[in-house]
C-alpha cells in the first residue's frame, strides 16, 4: 500500500513539471519570455544609460590660493566632465583688487591649452 502511494506521488509530480514546462513560454535561446512590458522598460533604460553618457555628471573643484599674500582658498577649479573625460574646466583667480576667469576646453580627460597644478588635480579628481 506505501508503496502505491508513493508510486501515484511521483507520478503527480512528474505530471506537474511537465505542465509547467509546456505553460511557460520560451525563446529560442533556453530564456523564458518576459512580458512585453518589461522588453519595453529595458530598452527605454537601456536609452537612458545611452543618453547619460554626454551628462556632465563628473565634476571636482579644487581651492586654492593664487597668491602667497592672500589667504582663504578664494581661488578655484572646477572640471565638469561626461563619463569619456570631455567637457569644460573653470578657473576662477581671485587677486586684492580683481577676480578673473577662465573656461578651457578638455577632451578625453586632457586639455589642448596648458593647465596649472590645481586645474590637472580638478580634472584627476573627477576621473571616476
Amino acid at each position: 500500500m506505501e508503496f502505491l502511494a508513493v508510486a501515484v506521488a511521483v507520478v503527480a509530480l512528474l505530471v506537474a513539471l511537465v505542465a509547467v514546462r509546456r505553460s511557460t513560454p520560451r525563446t529560442g535561446d533556453g530564456v523564458e519570455a518576459l512580458p512585453e512590458d518589461v522588453c519595453g522598460l529595458r530598452q527605454e533604460v537601456a536609452a537612458l544609460r545611452a543618453e547619460g553618457t554626454d551628462a556632465l555628471r563628473h565634476l571636482a573643484v579644487v581651492r586654492f590660493d593664487a597668491f602667497g599674500d592672500m589667504g582663504g582658498h578664494l581661488s578655484w577649479s572646477l572640471a565638469l566632465l561626461d563619463d569619456g573625460g570631455h567637457g569644460v574646466l573653470l578657473t576662477s583667480i581671485h587677486g586684492r583688487s580683481e577676480a578673473r576667469t577662465y573656461a578651457k576646453s578638455v577632451t578625453g580627460w586632457t586639455s589642448d591649452q596648458q593647465l596649472s597644478p590645481e586645474e590637472l588635480e580638478a580634472i584627476q579628481r573627477a576621473r571616476p
